[in-house]
């Protein structure tokens, strides 16, 4: 599974991404309105839309959002999911080639992407379609280590999804962000956001990450197995929290 592009390695998982992945909290968007200025009018860029979720929450705020996907699946899900806004436009295009025009956008946004993106082309393409004083903010929704469980499926998860250290190898540190921002000062801030899932919606959670093993893998079975004991130690009423801290990483601007 390692060897597959990065543009790539959601096409088999579309439909479990669509319905388990988390959204973003709305605490995120009323930080970005009082702290940074985010208003409707500005038009923004999502990229590495996927599906969706963080292109809605720019759209309840009434921004024109241009949404940059490279997977066609990803794409199609998220052009199902927004039918109908006016404000959103699919572009067929990733990061280091997003399409857009030339001091296009006001902000540029990546939700749990920026991972995938070759750093030094995105940097350029980024700063080309900015506009003078717009913001690039990247967000991450991150495992709360913190609770019992995320720490009992971070284990999990190492034991049966060798892939996973490999995705974990591509996130970036604070560092490595803040030398991305570079002359800019890179401004953090955190927010909690949590999903409650049943055993099935936990599996969904499980199946929608591009690191889990598929049903043809060997393994497959036994993870399940494993993956319902955790589920029953921790959950309480056939409800689990599945909990995170998302994460903001902005600069104003790349020069």
């Amino acid at each position: 599974m390692s060897a597959l592009q990065p543009t790539k390695r959601f096409s088999d998982r579309v439909a479990d991404y669509v319905k388990y992945r988390p959204d973003y909290p709305a605490s995120l968007l009323e930080y970005l309105v009082d702290e940074y200025g985010l208003q409707p009018q500005h038009v923004v860029s999502d990229i590495g839309m996927g599906t969706g979720l963080l292109t809605q929450l720019l759209l309840t705020h009434g921004n024109q959002v241009y949404g940059v996907e490279p997977n066609a699946g990803m794409r199609a899900a998220a052009e199902g999911y927004l039918e109908g806004n006016p404000n959103f436009e699919s572009i067929d295009g990733q990061a280091e080639a997003t399409t857009l025009a030339t001091a296009s956008v006001d902000w540029i946004f990546a939700g749990q992407a920026f991972h995938w993106f070759e750093r030094q082309t995105s940097r350029h393409e980024f700063s080309r379609i900015l506009k003078p004083d717009g913001r690039i903010a990247l967000i991450w929704n991150q495992l709360l280590m913190s609770d019992p469980f995320q720490q009992a499926y971070e284990q999990f998860l190492a034991t049966y999804a060798p892939d996973y250290a490999v995705v974990q190898q591509r996130s970036p540190s604070a560092a490595e962000l803040a030398d991305f921002f570079a002359p800019a000062a890179m401004e953090t801030a955190s927010f909690d956001h949590q999903q409650v899932f049943d055993f099935d919606g936990l599996k969904g959670r499980l199946l929608s990450c591009s690191y889990a093993p598929t049903q043809e893998s060997a393994n497959f079975t036994e993870m399940i197995e494993q993956l319902r004991s955790l589920f029953n130690h921790h959950s309480h009423q056939n409800q689990l929290l599945f909990r995170y801290t998302t994460q903001l990483y902005c600069a104003q601007p790349i020069t």
